[in-house]
């Protein structure tokens, strides 16, 4: 099975992590399903992921919905060291969400850690189908410097291909179709053992790498083994994460391969962190701040320029488009520009775009229509916090200039001026002009 023939166009779906970070639990999933399907399958969303500590055993106080804490100290497995379903958050397992995924006409995706579980290790717990046991293919001196519940795995000790190959397998059980495998991006033996996982599963399975904090251009061959990979850390609702996407996108803008999508991470809009309501003497900072993101429960903290910005660089990245905010109570401005046809239809397009300018604040990328001469999409980005006036040829736009332009602002925001050879606009702070264009000859 080739992987990448699941994925011709960037996935879309919806990820639990920026609104219930490891606390997502049977509830929230179910109600973020019925919204997803109603209102984001129609336009194209197909992948509904649950995110990490699906498998942690928390302690919830009394009166409280949610954990106090992102990690739990206990977690929950089987006999071969997999694991399965956390009891405080799943009491009826996770079949009956994936089929319910599947009634819905949508697909199901799971977040796993890299490596395998301390406790099967400490446990010495057998590989299934093999004579090795936990320890004998556990790097111990290998572990995540942000989650504490896996040790990496030598992938030159006999049994660690099983391992995997029976944690996926167990998956693929369940129905899931996509995987977001985290903390592996600075791994490339464990990145083909997932993919041999995947492959060896019985399952179409979509497979998506992260984090990016640890992507590099010289592992790239490691990442097209994917569908998918994180080019960003952790993105969040401030400008600080918006500038350094965009940077990354610039950074990264020559790789390609079909099939194959640079992850920007996914889209902070609506309601966040719902998970951790704000109470009175609590305050956060340095880097609990930035594993949480940005602290606590709020609606995305980016202004209306930023959204659109954020948004604009998704569609003309062709990365993949997955909503973090808690679809039931998020703003309508934020569905808007989710599910707007013509952000969508640039977006699918599947081709990730090219920088054409960048001075003194100001960047143009521009995107080809597949298959279509004289037609696409250009983004003029005003990356300073200032209004800033801009004032381009068709020349400048890397257009024939022996051709006649039709432009459509897709935004409406801000307002533009077309004479025929230039474009005019006056752009705010952090904000964009977004436009699609139509060329025919003279």
């Amino acid at each position: 099975m080739n992987i990448h023939q699941l994925t011709p166009k960037p996935p879309m779906g919806w990820n639990s992590f920026d609104c219930y970070g490891s606390a997502a639990n049977e509830q929230v999933m179910l109600e973020n399903l019925q919204v997803m399907a109603d209102r984001l399958k129609p336009v194209g969303y197909q992948y509904f992921v649950l995110d990490i500590g699906w498998y942690g055993e928390y302690e919830i106080d009394s009166g409280r919905k949610f954990p106090k804490a992102k990690h739990a100290d206990d977690v929950r497995m089987d006999e071969y060291g997999r694991y399965l379903p956390s009891q405080t958050f799943f009491p009826n397992g996770l079949k009956h969400i994936i089929q319910r995924t599947h009634e819905c006409g949508l697909k199901f995706g799971i977040h796993i850690m890299r490596g395998i579980p301390r406790k099967a290790v400490e446990l010495n717990l057998p590989i299934l189908g093999t004579n090795y046991r936990a320890a004998d293919i556990a790097n111990t001196r290998d572990t995540c410097s942000w989650c504490h519940y896996n040790y990496g795995i030598n992938m030159g000790k006999p049994g660690s291909q099983e391992y995997y190959n029976s944690y996926i397998h167990l998956l693929a059980e369940w129905g899931v179709d996509f995987i977001k495998a985290d903390d592996i991006t600075g791994f490339p033996q464990e990145i083909a053992a997932v993919v041999k996982g995947i492959e060896q599963c019985g399952r179409d399975i979509v497979l998506s790498l992260s984090p990016g904090g640890q992507t590099k251009m010289e592992r790239m061959e490691a990442y097209k083994l994917a569908n998918m990979v994180r080019i960003t850390k952790d993105v969040w609702d401030n400008r600080r994460d918006l500038q350094n996407a965009l940077d990354a996108w610039f950074t990264y803008q020559e790789v390609r391969k079909e099939g194959f999508w640079l992850d920007m991470d996914m889209i902070p809009f609506g309601h966040l962190t719902v998970w951790r309501p704000q109470e009175s003497g609590e305050h956060t900072g340095g880097r609990e701040e930035l594993l949480t993101g940005k602290g606590y429960e709020r609606m995305c903290g980016l202004t209306t320029n930023q959204k659109y910005t954020f948004i604009t660089m998704r569609a003309l990245a062709a990365s993949p488009l997955f909503m973090g905010g808690d679809l039931p109570t998020s703003d309508e401005f934020s569905f808007e520009l989710i599910t707007n046809s013509e952000m969508i239809s640039c977006n699918q397009n599947g081709v990730s775009g090219r920088n054409i300018y960048r001075h003194e604040g100001i960047e143009i990328w521009e995107v080809p229509k597949r298959g279509t001469d004289g037609e696409g999409w250009i983004g003029i980005f005003n990356r300073n916090e200032q209004s800033t006036t801009v004032n381009f040829s068709i020349e400048q736009l890397s257009l024939d200039d022996s051709s006649q332009y039709q432009f459509e602002n897709i935004w409406n925001v801000p307002t533009m001026q077309v004479d025929g050879t230039r474009i005019r606009s006056e752009i705010g702070g952090d904000g964009v002009l977004f436009m699609k264009y139509i060329g025919a000859k003279n």
